[in-house]
């Protein structure tokens, strides 16, 4: 009778994933081929031979806002009454066509496109400021010494859309300690308030942390070579006109700071 061929292991295990783990492993490559590329597939078919009607949108981006706007008002109505009842989604289905209907709001160009990976990394970010940023103001409240010396700082953003430039201000002023004052849009400079500077280390920074800022929502929302103007904006409107010298300031920096990783 042949020895064991590890005698110092009887009970060794095969090499090899275990069921549930290759059943996981298996299951997004399942769901890419059976369900993520036909759902691609429909939707480049429907955008190539669809055409929405006038009072939608005329496209299928349009469309799919005002549906999102829809929802938003029922999510909302119903998150005021704090109950999930099917009379209160009703009702706020019929208060969201309502508004939109018989109260609509000007219409928001649309004009890049969205990429989740970079917003994912953007709220990571954000949180990760916002904690940061809570410890150094609670820090500067209690511990003894001069107050904190607070100023405002101008910086120009190089973002084209005055979407994405309101969502840059609504981040930088949930970050506390930052708070902008002032938007002056045709510019597209921002006054903002810094919580603590005495010293050059803490305005440097800042702007540091508002350049990533711009940088990161540039990549999120409007690269260049997925720009689209949109219809809405007349052609002499200079303020929706970044120059190129800034958007290449922009593309210098992220291009510098990937050569430093």
């Amino acid at each position: 009778m042949s020895p064991a061929p590890f005698p110092d292991r009887p009970h060794a295990k095969p090499v090899g994933k275990r069921p549930v783990a290759a059943f996981f492993g298996n299951l997004w490559r399942v769901a890419l081929v059976n369900f993520a590329w036909p759902v691609v597939r429909l939707y480049v078919w429907l955008s190539a031979r669809l055409r929405a009607p006038r009072w939608m949108g005329g496209s299928l981006r349009e469309i799919g806002l005002r549906l999102w706007g829809f929802a938003w008002l029922t999510s909302v109505w119903v998150l005021l009454w704090g109950d999930v009842t099917w009379s209160n989604i009703v009702a706020g289905a019929v208060i969201a066509l309502l508004v939109m209907v018989l109260l609509p709001l000007p219409r928001v160009a649309v004009e890049g496109r969205f990429h989740p990976l970079s917003a994912l990394k953007l709220v990571a970010t954000m949180l990760y400021n916002f904690f940061i940023s809570s410890a150094q103001v609670a820090w500067a409240a209690v511990k003894p010494g001069e107050p904190p010396l607070g100023v405002v700082v101008r910086v120009h953003m190089a973002i084209k859309s005055d979407l994405t430039l309101t969502l840059a201000v609504d981040y930088i002023n949930l970050v506390p300690g930052t708070m902008v004052v002032e938007i002056d849009q045709p510019a597209r400079m921002l006054y903002i308030h810094v919580f603590d500077a005495r010293q050059q280390k803490h305005v440097d920074s800042f702007l540091s942390q508002v350049a990533y800022i711009e940088r990161e929502f540039i990549r999120t929302f409007e690269r260049d070579e997925e720009w689209h103007p949109s219809p809405l904006h007349g052609i002499d409107d200079d303020y929706h006109h970044v120059p190129f010298a800034d958007r290449q300031r922009v593309a210098e920096q992220d291009a510098s700071r990937k050569e430093k990783r």
